[in-house]
């Protein structure tokens, strides 16, 4: 059977859904998905002009939501932190501007929720599962289920969230004297102090030195004025002998950024070439008096044994902490924090430091950063090895980034066209960070048909990278055709040889693009001669991909175990990610997921965004051949019951979406998303919305 360029091959006895979709209306929430609810733009063609859209609605849908914006939701009576989880108010009930009192709280909080299991949920899938026959609510207070369970609590027999938390009957009780107390297990907080405590948090004295510009960065400063004073060394002999004037590249300005290292005070160049001396093994003069084009050794790098190890990509906005640790769990042994900015790591930005949390699952992992010139990102590579010594593994220097405000600023990719500046940043990160290593992610070159990677991943390995990583495409792809694994190969070759020429130890290389099946991996590394894949698209669509990988193998994944997957992710979102202490999160805590209102539904949040790349998988055993391909798109097609039938019964109720559970979790539409959300975290509050990054995903 032929099919489309871009359409997978389905196989023709696989049922469309037009049978199903025609018989019932499916409740939609328009609100959330932002989908015009007029009915004149509602599609009531059917049979074959369905589907078939006209040139105006085509452009509708075309492109990006941009300037998305998601508001918190919060408790219509808002509860002071402090009395929410027993302890006294400083401020007191007269002065505080929060209530403190508890039951006027919980009189009109929303009904405590509950996170099923898979199991409790039929073929037929109701919009919101029906748990009222097992629900036991306080005979005083309704809003609280004594049946449902915190999984904050379950995990570490401690909920700091105390009444504000969505799942307050998990770890409530009634004293002697009739009123409710809140339940410590405290056997369970010492046994798990250490394991489930997420690591690197910067305390807000950290964060007020690097607003203030009062942070001390000695080994920054030294390498930057050390810097400085070799440019213009080489400048002045230029001119000398030459009887010209040598300019240098406009992107390289070397000028000492102040705001990234003014101080009151300075540290004695004595001891700043101490503390040098003991970081990197060696002296500063030594080895920074040579051009970067001369082999930098950095002796007491701790070397990366990667080989045949799987490894996440850092994703921005969906490669969060949750996302990683669901990773993990199914096989990936590399991670990445999301993206951070230099600028704003100097800033004391309390959003970019929450980027590089670790789980303690994380068994191997690293911060990435991005930046423009060495008087940022060596400054953030210091306060990055002073601050978390020992709880990171690797600093990856984005090289790849091709969104325009990040290239337009000199960084991501906009740096394969400075490898002068790019060699100084790499260095001096080396110095900052002590033994830990530096990585390189990069593409292809910056335009097409120009690419300039087989020049620069060389000279990075002089430079002292510890590994790299090469995306199959240039910038000006950003996803665009085809990944290029022959250029790949021809890198790899290149760096090796260099390896050789200079007698240097051969550093873990992975490439990336287009890998979304066992298939596809082990025939790269074959052909390429990578070391592994750096797995990023591929593991948004199917998270279950690393199993695949290990296992080598092509998973015929059942609906039923992607439903696990799923109530895997909100529960982990709900559980971690903020840090268990007294103060409230406001203060002290990053700002997102938890079991409060708020941490609740933004947990929606970004389970939606996982659900747009997640709809996108098409099961195997609709396919007419292996492997599938990641950039193909399925027809509409009806999903199978657990027993791989195409049968389906047909229920009247609006309110009940009679498709199997396979053909709503391939559905495009946002709003199907919120309806997955809400079997797992509860009805979605009437003023929280989700806008979908594509258009496409938002109409109806």
């Amino acid at each position: 059977m032929k099919h489309p360029p871009g359409t997978a091959p389905v196989r023709a006895d696989v049922p469309d859904d037009d049978a199903a979709e025609g018989t019932t209306k499916p409740a939609r929430s328009d609100r959330h998905s932002g989908a015009r609810d007029d009915d004149d733009n509602r599609d009531s063609r059917s049979g074959p002009t369905r589907g078939k859209f006209t040139k105006e609605q085509k452009k509708a849908q075309r492109g990006a939501n941009k300037g998305r914006r998601f508001g918190k939701v919060r408790d219509e009576l808002d509860l002071c932190w402090r009395v929410a989880n027993g302890a006294n108010c400083e401020y007191g009930a007269e002065q505080c501007k929060f209530s403190h009192d508890i039951p006027a709280y919980l009189a009109v909080k929303q009904q405590d929720i509950r996170i099923p299991d898979t199991t409790e949920i039929s073929d037929t899938l109701s919009v919101v599962p029906d748990f009222t026959k097992v629900a036991k609510p306080h005979p005083e207070h309704p809003s609280i289920d004594l049946n449902t369970l915190c999984p904050i609590f379950k995990e570490t027999g401690e909920c700091r969230y105390g009444f504000k938390c969505r799942f307050l009957g998990g770890h409530v009780q009634t004293d002697a004297s009739g009123n409710l107390t809140l339940v410590k297990d405290e056997e369970k907080k010492a046994r798990t102090a250490v394991s489930s405590q997420e690591l690197n948090f910067v305390g807000g004295d950290v964060q007020k030195q690097l607003r203030s510009k009062k942070y001390p960065f000695p080994i920054s400063d030294a390498y930057l004025r050390e810097m400085q004073q070799n440019d213009a060394q080489t400048n002045s002999t230029s001119k000398i002998n030459s009887g010209t004037v040598v300019l240098a590249e406009p992107e390289q300005n070397m000028d000492v950024d102040t705001t990234a290292s003014e101080k009151p005070a300075r540290v004695p160049t004595s001891a700043v070439e101490e503390l040098i001396e003991n970081r990197i093994g060696g002296s500063l003069l030594a080895s920074t008096s040579d051009t970067p084009d001369v082999p930098v050794r950095f002796a007491e790098k701790k070397r990366l044994h990667w080989s045949g190890k799987t490894y996440l990509a850092p994703l921005t906005t969906v490669g969060n902490l949750p996302f990683r640790q669901l990773c993990v769990k199914y096989g990936a042994d590399i991670t990445c924090g999301e993206m951070g900015l230099a600028n704003s790591f100097l800033a004391g930005s309390k959003e970019e430091w929450s980027l590089v949390r670790r789980h303690p699952s994380e068994k191997i992992f690293g911060v990435q950063v991005a930046g423009n010139k060495p008087s940022t990102l060596v400054p953030t590579a210091e306060v990055i090895a002073k601050e978390f010594a020992g709880n990171i593994d690797f600093v990856d220097l984005n090289c790849g980034c091709p969104i325009d405000l990040v290239f337009k600023s000199g960084s991501g990719s906009a740096l394969l066209d400075t490898p002068g500046k790019l060699g100084k940043i790499l260095i001096g990160m080396n110095k900052a960070l002590g033994d830990i290593p530096v990585t390189v992610k990069l593409r292809t070159g910056v335009k097409d048909g120009k690419n300039t990677a087989h020049k620069t991943m060389p000279k990075a390995v002089e430079w002292g990278t510890s590994c790299i990583t090469l995306h199959g495409r240039s910038r000006q792809q950003r996803y665009t055709r085809l990944a290029d694994w022959d250029y790949i190969k021809e890198c790899v070759e290149a760096v090796r040889a260099r390896e050789a020429e200079e007698d240097l130890p051969p550093i873990p290389i992975f490439g990336g693009g287009d890998c979304y099946s066992s298939q596809d991996y082990w025939s790269n590394v074959e052909k390429a001669g990578v070391d592994g894949v750096m797995l990023g698209r591929g593991a948004l669509i199917k998270p279950w991909l690393f199993t695949e990988v290990k296992e080598r193998r092509e998973w015929d994944i059942s609906a039923r175990e992607r439903l696990d997957l799923i109530r895997t992710y909100a529960e982990y979102g709900i559980k971690y990610v903020r840090c268990l202490r007294l103060e409230p999160p406001s203060d002290t805590f990053p700002s997102h997921f938890g079991s409060d209102t708020a941490g609740v539904n933004t947990a929606r949040r970004y389970l939606c965004e996982a659900l747009s790349f997640q709809y996108r998988y098409i099961p195997i055993g609709v396919l007419e051949h292996l492997p599938a391909r990641i950039n193909d798109r399925a027809p509409a097609f009806r999903g199978r019951d657990e027993l791989g039938r195409y049968t389906v019964k047909i229920v009247q109720s609006p309110d009940v979406l009679t498709s199997y559970a396979e053909t709503l979790l391939a559905s495009g539409n946002s709003s199907d998303w919120i309806k997955i959300s809400e079997m797992f975290l509860g009805p979605a509050p009437e003023s929280w919305t989700f806008t979908p990054k594509h258009k496409s995903n938002s109409v109806e």
